[in-house]
């Protein structure tokens, strides 16, 4: 449905707009405007952004501008009318609104983050495909933490005592927490953020919330402004949410599984079904393009240092890339199910991916895969972590692989790759300035 933005703004008595963008690992970036400014601005070229911030490092910082506009110059912001959607946690009545950066010759901004998400979507559109996903978010609740030298604790529940049991889909341990959850819910609801089902996940204090399943695009947006949502709502309640992969010791990490499937775009037929009910040729293709091409895509399912602490053997996480029906040791597990919901779930991604590199990625691999008509593995039946680990194990391997990778580097964009290259790279170096509390432990008067 077409949305006039002056007339919604006008109906919601809107007075400020939040104009946003996705920096390349996954923060809202953009402008606050007062609604009659940001109705002017959108009809005189006035929303603009440094190019800039698609070069910006988790810490702030900037890239050195070899694959960006010396000058620093601006983009332009256009807003996605059907993005459009209350904020629900001001007590003023105020709008958000994703946007998309265009230069001024009108050609996308190629290395912004929904842009390489449109990307790979555009070849599926050329196929006649449309993919559909639902992801997973997994996230721990912690104690508010004012000093980041101290390790993580879960917060204070209801019952005034901490969880230190693990409580894998423990009612009682969800209910701990039932003001917040609450909230949340409402929240979504009040931005048309389609999520389903809570549980309980196997660390402490840690939960998943599912989405249901719908397009690509719109579900990217929808868990890029979900996260935010989670993390105020906590906010609310005196506690932290996080998505980091791994942040707590002793503890499993949280992860974003992604389902997914491809159906023909007139017909709606699930694409990954053959006519007698079992697994097609095009979705074996699928699954071996993610085979092959998710170990030189785990920059983008992997994207921090702490995301490897994640990935290890025995921790309901995938070390390798085989595959299996209703198998959760293994990267890629193809749950029970009917022709018309056949799907893969990509258990790879971690929770502090950006969606849309997240859902940019898994769909590029399975692209190549059909498209190079790469051959499956057999299904594992038994335990994947008993196999040989294949993922990378630490992020400097994964960029090595993924600039090795002409196939990805042509799909997701040349310039892009080299640009989150950079990104990741320093990110990297600054963090090896930092000594760790286990190297003054053990190194400090034993070397």
């Amino acid at each position: 449905m077409k949305i006039n933005l002056d007339s919604w703004i006008r109906e919601n008595q809107i007075k400020e707009v939040e104009c946003l963008v996705s920096d390349l690992s996954g923060i809202a970036r953009g402008k606050i405007l007062p609604a009659q400014k940001f109705m002017c601005a959108t009809r005189n070229q006035g929303l603009r952004l440094p190019e800039s911030i698609f070069g910006q490092t988790v810490t702030g910082d900037y890239i050195d501008e070899i694959d960006l506009d010396p000058r620093a110059s601006d983009v332009l912001l256009r807003p996605i009318a059907e993005t459009i959607r209350m904020v629900p946690w001001y007590a003023e009545p105020t709008a958000q609104i994703i946007h998309e950066a265009y230069y001024f010759d009108g050609t996308f901004v190629d290395i912004a983050a929904r842009a390489v998400l449109c990307r790979v979507l555009d070849l599926y559109v050329e196929k006649g495909w449309t993919p559909i996903v639902a992801p997973e978010l997994e996230f721990f609740l912690v104690k508010v933490n004012e000093d980041p030298d101290y390790p993580l604790e879960p917060p204070i529940g209801r019952s005034g005592r901490q969880e230190i049991a693990r409580q894998a889909y423990g009612i009682d341990a969800v209910n701990e927490f039932d003001p917040l959850f609450e909230k949340i819910y409402d929240y979504c609801k009040a931005q048309e953020i389609d999520i389903d089902t809570l549980i309980h996940e196997s660390g402490a204090a840690q939960m998943e919330i599912n989405f249901n399943h719908g397009n690509a695009l719109d579900l990217a947006d929808q868990t890029f402004l979900f996260k935010r949502t989670v993390r105020q709502a906590a906010l609310d309640h005196k506690i932290y949410a996080t998505f980091m992969a791994k942040p707590m010791q002793y503890e499993p990490g949280s992860s974003m599984h992604m389902h997914i499937s491809v159906v023909h775009s007139e017909t709606g037929q699930n694409l990954f079904a053959s006519k007698d009910g079992k697994n097609s040729d095009f979705f074996l293709n699928f699954i071996g393009g993610m085979q092959k091409y998710v170990p030189p895509s785990m920059a983008l399912f992997a994207p921090y240092v702490n995301s490897y602490r994640r990935l290890v053997q025995d921790s309901d996480a995938p070390v390798n890339v085989h595959w299996g029906i209703d198998n959760r040791t293994t990267g890629f597990r193809v749950p029970e199910s009917r022709p018309e919901s056949r799907r893969v779930e990509n258990r790879v991604p971690g929770a502090d991916a950006n969606p849309y590199l997240a859902f940019a990625a898994s769909l590029a691999c399975g692209y190549l895969g059909i498209i190079e008509q790469q051959e499956a593995s057999k299904p594992v039946d038994g335990s994947a972590y008993n196999l040989a680990a294949s993922l990378p194990r630490h992020l400097e391997d994964a960029l090595l692989r993924l600039n090795r990778s002409k196939q990805l580097r042509d799909i997701l964009g040349q310039r892009f790759i080299k640009v989150l290259t950079q990104i990741k790279e320093q990110e990297s170096r600054n963090y090896l300035e930092v000594i760790s509390a286990w190297e003054r432990q053990y190194l400090l008067l034993n070397v």
